[in-house]
C-alpha cells in the first residue's frame, strides 16, 4: 500500500509539472502571437534546410519573407523560387521554366504550408509543451515542442525556439512524417515597411513567354 501510494505521489507531481509547463507553453506562444499580430507586416530573411538522413539528402537555401496578415510573399532566390499570396489566391513562380501555377489559397495540400500560420500554429490543434530553455551565443531560448492533434497532418512534430528577450521566433523546426527534416533559422527581421496591396499580387506583365497554369 505505501509503495502504491508513493506511486501514485509521483504519478500526480509529473502530472502537475507537465500541465505547469503546457500551461507555461501556450503562455509563450500566445505573447509571440500577440507581439507578431501587433505589426503591421513583417520582413524576414532566412535560411532554410531539408534533410533527411536515410536518403543522404542535406539542402540548404537562403531565402526572404515579407508577411502581412494573411498575406506573403516568399522568395528563394537559389533555386529560382517565387510564392506570393493575397490571402485567397496562390502564385507558385518557378523560374526553372518560366511557369506559374495560380491556385486557391483553401486548397493548397496542407493548411501548414501557410508561411503566415508559423506565428498561430498552435490554434491549430497542437498540443505544446515547453521543454527547457537554453543558451545559444549571447540568447536565451525557450525551446517549445508541438504536436498535432490531427492525424491527417504531414507533420509529427514542431519543436520552436523563441529569442526570451524579445518573445520572436528564433527558428523551427518541422519533422515531416515522411521522413524529412525541415529547418528555418530567422537571421534578421524588420518590421511596419511600406507594402502596397499590389506587392503581394503576382505581376505576369514583368514576365515574357510565361506559362499560366490556372488549377482554379
Amino acid at each position: 500500500m505505501r509503495r502504491f501510494f508513493l506511486t501514485g505521489m509521483i504519478l500526480i507531481v509529473a502530472f502537475c509539472l507537465n500541465a505547469q509547463e503546457n500551461t507555461k507553453a501556450r503562455e509563450i506562444l500566445e505573447q509571440v502571437s500577440k507581439k507578431t499580430r501587433s505589426f503591421n507586416n513583417i520582413s524576414a530573411q532566412f535560411v532554410f534546410t531539408m534533410e533527411n538522413k536515410e536518403m543522404d539528402i542535406h539542402e540548404k537555401n537562403e531565402g526572404a519573407i515579407k508577411i502581412e496578415g494573411e498575406k506573403y510573399v516568399v522568395d528563394l532566390p537559389a533555386i529560382g523560387v517565387r510564392v506570393i499570396s493575397d490571402g485567397s489566391t496562390v502564385w507558385n513562380y518557378m523560374e526553372d521554366g518560366n511557369q506559374v501555377t495560380i491556385s486557391d489559397q483553401e486548397d493548397q495540400d496542407s493548411e501548414l504550408m501557410d508561411p503566415s500560420s508559423i506565428f498561430s500554429i498552435y490554434e491549430k490543434g497542437f498540443k505544446s509543451k515547453l521543454a527547457r530553455e537554453k543558451k545559444e551565443g549571447n540568447k536565451i531560448l525557450y525551446q517549445i515542442e508541438m504536436y498535432p492533434g490531427k492525424k491527417e497532418h504531414d507533420i509529427s512534430k514542431i519543436v520552436l525556439y523563441i529569442d526570451k528577450a524579445n518573445m520572436m521566433i528564433d527558428s523551427a523546426d518541422f519533422y515531416g512524417t515522411d521522413g524529412n527534416l525541415y529547418g528555418i533559422e530567422v537571421k534578421s527581421m524588420e518590421t511596419n515597411l511600406n507594402l502596397p496591396d499590389s506587392f503581394f499580387v503576382f505581376n505576369a506583365s514583368e514576365y515574357s513567354d510565361l506559362e499560366v497554369i490556372d488549377f482554379r
